[in-house]
């Protein structure tokens, strides 16, 4: 069976205008390419050197020859052939990406159409002598094709045509024979028109490799209309050597490229297509051939005149050219004195984060999985549209942006009004904060980014937060110039829109305690040194007593809270401070001032004793470009939010990986303790569910995925727990 479909191309050459050895290569392929003799014959048999019968006899010669399909798709691209792939993948260019605004020279919304008008006074000879004086030099051979042959649908299509004559023995041939261009050219099929190949051969063949010189390039486009193609041919400042009228739908503009290698051609060319495209030229990629065919002015072509338009305009050369484009495209401000502003320093942009970040800069907050770095970004969009503090920093209120690329749009409302509340935050300012639903719908961040800026620009966002950056990551994460890349794109939105950027970001596998604050975050040391300021969460480990006392705390609070709503005047009179502190006489006096409520009380003491000890220490250091370094801040995260250590306790708490050999936990001890294993286990459980808790369920799944463990794990985990089972495929509480 045959690879892939080579009939299409193979019937877009003429066999009759092969070599022996071209017509065998043909055999070759198609045989490589699983075609039979008979697809070999078939084709052959229009040619009147071909002999019945011939196919036949040598194709049991082809032996793994190494030659393949290409052969033929690339001499049917050397006849004009395009397949219908190309009108989606140009080969040299990836034309599907997003248009940036670099290289960008004109607006072609602005620009003027220039219409283009057959010449009255034609003289065809001249448009020729002209055409190749410009082109070539007397002793260059020149390629040129007059001569067609028709495929099956009706079409004509070009020969291989001459090439075995120089610059100078045409000119002599057209002035002897005057306006018979067909004595001195070969007649040409007036339905077809006429082609020259616009680089000169070495007059032994017309592929690229008989190219002697790539002098020019051809820059052609079909699906723009001509007025337009002649004013950005001309606004592009192309160095134009010859601007010929197809007699179709195009002008075909000859360029100036004069590279010394068939590398710099092809890199000189696809940087010529690129300004091309990116400012409204939408030009065929199939044409950049060295060894292209191009139109032949002074022809007519199915009742129409190929024509010169123009020759030499634009600028003079490729390289005063490319110059040009550089220059033009520069954006960049010229340097500025400094005694300019030395006696009138201009204002500092105003400080969105007291003492930590300025609006228009970046923020990188990174941390590991489970220290709720979704919500702490949630609390600092609230803390900004309501002008409150942010992890105990001033915050300056204004307008956020909250792009959501991880969670469903119900879940990401339900979490603003969950930290709301559990802030004891009225929704005052509530029109301040914008949420930019994305999941799903997401892209990588280099085209996000002008979407983003577009959709953003007249709000007067004093804050755009990004949660999470891996969702919209392109590149390598551990390479630098991938990442330096990709955190352009963060400076380009603070930039266009004078707004700070926020974005969180994980943690790098491994212990993190003994790491700088800036060295903690995964990937490339871009991330620690691109940002205006870090802010890095790392866990405390909390000993057994610590919590206690947080339970006891958390104990005392909630009797104090039902006192003040129940029985307020004994609370008054009653209870002092140091009471509020101890369990046993917060009891006794429950006992005495809530008498009616003691079941109820009993109840949400133990939960709330419960909820703190499964709360989680953290500390955050931070690394900041703007201002001085701060006292690392320590902090307790409890669904679904981060509270300040009023009490100091956790000062004297170090990370795990902080602490002396002697001091960690060994893995034998926690494999010697099988029932504090469990324990673990059942906490860990206990936190995932509470963390993904949605209408009281969370998907077994993506608890799984969540703690980084297998479906049938999690399933022995709520077996064993008696507080968890699981219904439908969710877990939820008995």
């Amino acid at each position: 069976m045959p690879k892939f479909n080579l009939l299409d191309p193979l019937n877009q050459i003429d066999p009759a205008s092969l070599s022996y050895q071209e017509w065998v290569d043909v055999g070759m392929a198609l045989k490589a390419e699983g075609y039979t003799a008979h697809d070999w014959e078939e084709w052959s048999a229009s040619d009147s050197r071909h002999k019945s019968g011939e196919c036949y006899f040598k194709w049991d010669t082809f032996q793994d020859t190494g030659i393949t399909g290409a052969t033929i798709t690339q001499m049917a691209k050397d006849n004009g052939w395009q397949s219908k792939r190309s009108n989606i993948q140009g080969g040299a260019l990836s034309w599907d990406s997003v248009i940036s605004d670099e290289l960008r020279i004109v607006d072609d919304a602005w620009i003027e159409d220039r219409e283009v008008h057959e010449p009255v006074n034609w003289k065809p000879h001249e448009e020729v002598i002209r055409y190749i004086n410009t082109l070539f030099d007397s002793n260059d051979y020149v390629g040129y094709v007059t001569s067609t042959y028709e495929t099956g649908d009706g079409k004509h299509l070009p020969s291989k045509g001459i090439y075995s004559k120089t610059a100078g023995q045409i000119i002599e041939d057209i002035k002897k024979y005057g306006d018979d261009l067909g004595a001195a050219l070969g007649d040409t099929d007036p339905e077809a028109g006429a082609w020259v190949r616009f680089n000169p051969l070495d007059g032994e063949g017309v592929k690229n490799d008989n190219v002697t010189d790539y002098r020019y390039a051809l820059v052609e486009s079909d699906n723009t209309e001509i007025a337009r193609q002649n004013s950005l041919l001309r606004e592009l400042e192309l160095p134009i050597a010859m601007l010929v009228h197809s007699g179709g739908r195009s002008l075909h503009a000859i360029v100036r490229i004069d590279a010394n290698s068939l590398p710099q051609y092809k890199e000189r060319v696809n940087h010529l297509y690129t300004v091309c495209q990116r400012n409204g030229l939408e030009v065929d990629t199939q044409n950049k051939n060295p060894s292209r065919l191009s139109r032949l002015p002074g022809i007519m072509r199915n009742g129409k005149k190929q024509f010169i338009v123009d020759s030499n305009i634009g600028k003079s050369s490729y390289e005063e050219w490319s110059e040009w484009i550089e220059e033009v495209n520069d954006d960049l401000p010229d340097p500025s004195p400094l005694s300019d502003v030395w006696d009138s320093m201009p204002e500092k942009a105003p400080e969105l984060i007291e003492g930590v970040l300025r609006q228009g800069h970046k923020l990188l907050f990174a941390g590991p999985s489970k220290a709720g770095k979704s919500f702490a970004l949630i609390e600092l969009a609230i803390a900004i549209a309501e002008g409150t503090r942010w992890l105990g920093w001033p915050c300056t209120q204004g307008r956020v942006l909250y792009v959501n690329l991880e969670l469903d749009d119900a879940s990401g409302y339900h979490r603003f009004k969950d930290v709301y509340t559990a802030l004891g935050l009225q929704p005052y300012n509530i029109q301040n904060i914008d949420i930019w639903n994305l999941r799903g719908k997401t892209a990588p961040l280099d085209k996000l980014a002008p979407k983003l800026i577009r959709r953003a620009e007249k709000k007067g966002y004093i804050a755009v937060i990004i949660d999470p950056i891996y969702k919209v990551l392109t590149g390598d994460e551990n390479s630098a110039e991938d990442m330096a890349a990709f955190t352009n794109q963060f400076d380009k939105i603070a930039t266009s829109l004078k707004t700070a950027v926020i974005y969180a970001h994980h943690h790098s596998k491994g212990a993190q305690g003994g790491k700088h604050s800036m060295d903690r975050a995964s990937g490339s040391g871009v991330f620690a040194r691109d940002p205006d300021a870090i802010l890095d969460l790392i866990e405390l480990d909390v000993n057994e007593g610590i919590r206690n006392q947080q339970a006891d705390r958390a104990v005392c609070d909630e009797i104090v809270r039902w006192f003040k709503h129940y029985n307020p005047g004994y609370f008054d009179t009653w209870v002092s401070r140091d009471d509020q502190l101890s369990v046993v006489a917060m009891d006794n006096h429950a006992k005495q001032g809530l008498k009616e409520y003691q079941q109820q009380l009993v109840v949400a003491t133990i939960e709330a004793g419960q909820r703190a000890k499964k709360k989680s220490a953290w500390r955050v250091e931070g690394t900041l470009r703007e201002f001085e370094k701060f006292a690392p801040v320590d902090m307790w995260f409890e669904y679904p939010t981060h509270n300040i250590d009023e009490s100091g306790i956790l000062k004297q708490v170090q990370p795990e990986s902080e602490k002396a050999p002697w001091q960690k936990k060994g893995p034998k001890a926690n494999k010697d303790n099988k029932e504090e294993r469990k324990q673990l286990r059942l906490e860990a459980l206990e936190e995932t569910f509470d963390d993904l808790v949605e209408d009281g369920k969370v998907d077994v799944k993506i608890a799984a995925e969540t703690m980084g463990k297998s479906d049938r794990t999690i399933r022995s985990y709520v077996k064993e727990h008696e507080n968890f089972e699981i219904v439908d495929g969710f877990i939820v509480e008995r």
